[in-house]
C-alpha cells in the first residue's frame, strides 16, 4: 500500500468527531500521521482530538488562531497549513487525504482506495459518495469524474501539480481542484462500491436553514460558471426532494441571483469553460437517454443509475 497521511480541518465539530475518529483508528491499514487541524474552535473539539492524539502517536492536533467567520476559504487556509507542515516534517507518504470531521466509514475504507492508486497511476484523485440519511445523490446529475470534498484522496504529486486547495470564501474548493487535475490530465475516479456516512445536513456548516443553505448552493453553482441550463434541470430534480419544491426554488434563485447582481466569479474563462461543456455533454446523453426510454424498462444504451449516487459539493 502507498503511504498516505490525512488533514482534517475541524472548526466546532464536537457533536461528529467522534465518529471520524473511531473509523480512522479503525482502518485496517493506517496512515503514517493523521494531522486535525482546529480553526480556532470554541467548543470541545480540541479536549476530544486530544485525547485520541494521547493514546495513538501518529494523530497530531495543530491550531489555527480564532477567526470571526465560518466559510469555505478558512478550510482551504487550514488545509494548505497543515500539508506545508507535514512535508516539512513528515516525508515518508505518497498520499495525502482530505477528510472531513464529520464522517464515518468501515475499516477497509482507505485501503479501498489506496488499492485503486496502486492499480492505475493515472489517477490523481480518488474518493467515494457519501450518504445522508440513508439517501444519496442521483448519478444523473453528478459524475464519476468527480470526487465529493468530503474526503478527497489525493495522489501527493497530483495535488503539488494544482498547488493545493484554492481558497474560496462561497465553497466550491473542492470542485476547482478536482478540475484543475483533470485540465492537467489526471485522471479523477468516484468508485460507488463502498461510501462514507455524513453526518452534518449538506450546507448546514455555514446556515442552519436549509433553503438559506440551497440559496448558498445556488449562487456557489453560478461564481464557479455552472451553465444555466444544467442548474435549471439540476433546481428541477431538486424539487423532487425534500424540502419539495422549495428547495429547488431556492437553487433556482441563488444561481439566477447572481446572474442579475453579475456576482463576481474567483474561476479562471478556462475552467467554466471546461465545466460547461462536461455539463452539457452529460446533460445531452440524459436527455438522450430518456427518449430512447422503453416502456416497462430502461433502453439499451440509457447509462446506468446505480443506488449509490455521487453527491454534489459540500
Amino acid at each position: 500500500m502507498l503511504p498516505y497521511a490525512i488533514i482534517t480541518p475541524a472548526r466546532n465539530e464536537e457533536a461528529y468527531i467522534q465518529h471520524t475518529l473511531e473509523s480512522v483508528v479503525r482502518q485496517k491499514v493506517r496512515p503514517v500521521k493523521w494531522l486535525i487541524v482546529s480553526d480556532g474552535s470554541t467548543d470541545r473539539t480540541d479536549e476530544i482530538v486530544s485525547s485520541y492524539a494521547s493514546q495513538y502517536d501518529w494523530i497530531e492536533l495543530m491550531r489555527m488562531p480564532e477567526r470571526d467567520s465560518r466559510d469555505f476559504s478558512g478550510k482551504a487556509g487550514c488545509f494548505n497549513a497543515g500539508y506545508a507542515y507535514l512535508t516539512q516534517n513528515h516525508s515518508t507518504f505518497e498520499v495525502i487525504v482530505s477528510l472531513d470531521a464529520d464522517l464515518s466509514f468501515d475499516e477497509h475504507y482507505f485501503s479501498f482506495l489506496l488499492q485503486k492508486l496502486v492499480e492505475d497511476p493515472k489517477l490523481g484523485i480518488v474518493g467515494t459518495p457519501f450518504s445522508e440519511n440513508g439517501e444519496t445523490y442521483d448519478y444523473r446529475f453528478s459524475s464519476a469524474e468527480y470526487v465529493s470534498g468530503a474526503c478527497q484522496v489525493f495522489r501527493q504529486k497530483c495535488f503539488d501539480a494544482i498547488g493545493g486547495y484554492t481558497p474560496l470564501k462561497g465553497g466550491g474548493i473542492d470542485v476547482v481542484a478536482v478540475q484543475t487535475a483533470r485540465l492537467l490530465g489526471w485522471k479523477v475516479r468516484t468508485f460507488p462500491e463502498k461510501a462514507c456516512v455524513h453526518h452534518r445536513p449538506m450546507g448546514s456548516a455555514n446556515h442552519k436553514d436549509r433553503l438559506i443553505a440551497a440559496f448558498k448552493l445556488g449562487r456557489r453553482a453560478y461564481t464557479l460558471g455552472w451553465h444555466p441550463i444544467w442548474q435549471i434541470f439540476r433546481s428541477a430534480y431538486q424539487m423532487t426532494k425534500k424540502p419539495y419544491l422549495t428547495g429547488g426554488c431556492a437553487l433556482f434563485c441563488g444561481y439566477f441571483w447572481s446572474m442579475i447582481c453579475r456576482v463576481e466569479r474567483p474561476v479562471s474563462g478556462e475552467l467554466i469553460a471546461f465545466q460547461r461543456q462536461e455539463q452539457m455533454k452529460r446533460l445531452r446523453a440524459f436527455l438522450v437517454s430518456c427518449l430512447r426510454l422503453k416502456p416497462g424498462g430502461a433502453s439499451d444504451n440509457a447509462p446506468s443509475i446505480s443506488s449509490r449516487a455521487i453527491t454534489p459539493a459540500k
